[in-house]
């Protein structure tokens, strides 16, 4: 079976509700291959981003709904402007993708990154949930200019 669209968000529903789950970083891929929570293949190849609770395939009898894996990821929680501030330029040199919360941080976890920021002294904890709702780094449309060529 092959999955071409997203029929809109899952919701209260008689269908039997099947899961398709995909790890975040997965999302914009045009083209994926995966399995039901049911055990059944399905390839994947939608224009759009993937969110949790979309609908990918839907018929008389059942839906097949989006679901992001959980993952590693590192929380910081802030206590002023100017920690946010100073933690998100760090974060942001690294290229890191980031959900920013009132209060919080998070970004996907490498052993790296988290020994900086202990080291800075922010309060960083190794954290195993969903990474939604974030910030996507497109490191590739980071660009620099020095105001001259080198030849």
């Amino acid at each position: 079976m092959i999955a071409e669209k997203i029929y809109g968000k899952l919701g209260e529903t008689e269908k039997k509700v099947e899961y398709v789950t995909i790890d975040w970083f997965e999302r914009d891929k045009k083209i994926l291959r995966k399995t039901t929570s049911s055990g059944e293949d399905i390839g994947i190849k939608t224009e759009s981003a993937l969110n949790e609770g979309d609908v990918i395939y839907e018929d008389e009898n059942r839906v097949i709904a989006v679901e992001i894996a959980p993952c590693s990821l590192i929380s910081v929680h802030v206590h002023s402007m100017e920690e946010m501030g100073r933690l998100c330029f760090e974060l942001g040199n690294r290229h890191l993708s980031l959900s920013i919360g009132e209060n919080t941080v998070k970004c996907p976890f490498d052993e790296p990154t988290f020994s900086y920021l202990c080291k800075l002294g922010f309060a960083a904890e190794k954290v195993f949930e969903k990474f939604d709702g974030y910030i996507e780094c497109k490191a590739h449309a980071h660009t620099h200019s020095h105001g001259h060529h080198h030849e």
